[in-house]
């Protein structure tokens, strides 16, 4: 019986993007295996783990035991809060070196900033493309790739589905950046409209692509959840599960 190609497509969104691993449990349970990912941010962390052949559960110890702010890990006259870098030996023990090395093809995308465009990864050194993809503005550090500064990739494209349009037949997209509307009251000042518009930006070039995937799994409930909310893993895994699940026969029916 004839088999498509499918890929997997998975947005960023800081630790919400452990919801990711509730719809690859469901995917596993009913037996679909993506041949290709393609991920930003956290997106890039779970999809560069899972095509590297570690389970679901280790790539949950993963986020729940990788500490982000702690003192070693502060930067010194670099651009950000958090030395990026110093994440290097942490995914190394968990990560080939090289593209090469993975069981999947994956894409990761970041943001080239001294260019200003987007860059997509798929061969090549690994680690530092994957940190940079994670790396959110001021918060973390830029990485320096081959002379180039690169942060985050949600920056410019927060749900990269193009480089699967051409590698597979079918895409599930899963978005765990979440919009919901907001009262006017809760606009209260300069910073909260400079919030809502990356937001909105995020959320519209977002959802303009959805039409390129087959299913979209993209839980409203991850919006009670801040990016770096590191006290819930479990809930927002069970989020993702269950918004899975409801879309449990619609993924059936790619096989």
């Amino acid at each position: 019986m004839f088999s498509p190609t499918i890929g997997l497509v998975l947005s960023g969104g800081g630790v919400r993007g452990v919801a990711h691993l509730g719809l690859l449990q469901v995917l596993e349970e009913i037996g679909i295996e993506p041949v290709a990912i393609s991920g930003t941010s956290a997106g890039a962390l779970v999809g560069s783990l899972r095509a590297a052949g570690h389970s679901i559960g280790t790539i949950l110890d993963f986020f729940k035991t990788t500490s982000i702010f702690k003192m070693g890990l502060f930067s010194a006259r670099k651009p950000g809060f958090i030395d990026t870098d110093k994440f290097i030996p942490v995914l190394g023990e968990l990560l080939p070196e090289d593209f090469s090395g993975l069981q999947k093809k994956l894409y990761v995308t970041a943001t080239d900033m001294v260019r200003g465009r987007q860059r997509t990864f798929s061969h090549g050194p690994l680690i530092r493309p994957v940190l940079a993809s994670a790396a959110f503005p001021v918060v973390f550090t830029p990485v320096e790739i081959e002379g180039q500064l690169y942060t985050d990739g949600g920056a410019l494209n927060n749900f990269p589905v193009e480089p699967l349009t051409g590698e597979c037949e079918l895409v599930i997209g899963s978005n765990v950046h979440p919009f919901e509307d907001m009262q006017p009251a809760d606009i209260k000042n300069t910073m909260k409209v400079m919030e809502r518009l990356f937001h909105l930006s995020i959320h519209h070039h977002s959802v303009q692509k959805y039409h390129m995937c087959k299913v979209v799994v993209a839980p409203k409930e991850l919006a009670g959840f801040g990016v770096f909310d590191r006290s819930h893993f479990d809930e927002i895994f069970e989020i993702g599960y269950k918004a899975a699940l409801e879309k449990r026969e619609e993924l059936e029916a790619l096989k």
